[in-house]
């Protein structure tokens, strides 16, 4: 795998964690209405940030 390659697994899974994070942290019930629509951007580029992890791995030549 290249640098870029293992750079961009690394970011992912950044975002990953870091959105398992908030996830499991317990809000008040009035912070959560409004949170609710900032979560669903969140998640977005979490998955956006995993499928471009996965589109690069797959991309990247295998090394000899």
């Amino acid at each position: 795998m290249t640098s870029e390659a293992l750079r961009k697994i690394l970011v992912a899974g950044v975002a990953i964690a870091a959105l398992s994070v908030a996830a499991c942290h317990k809000k008040p019930a009035e912070a959560a209405a409004s949170d609710a629509a900032a979560s669903g951007a969140a998640t977005t580029t979490a998955t956006d940030a995993a499928q471009a992890a996965s589109d690069a791995a797959m991309a990247a030549p295998a090394s000899k």
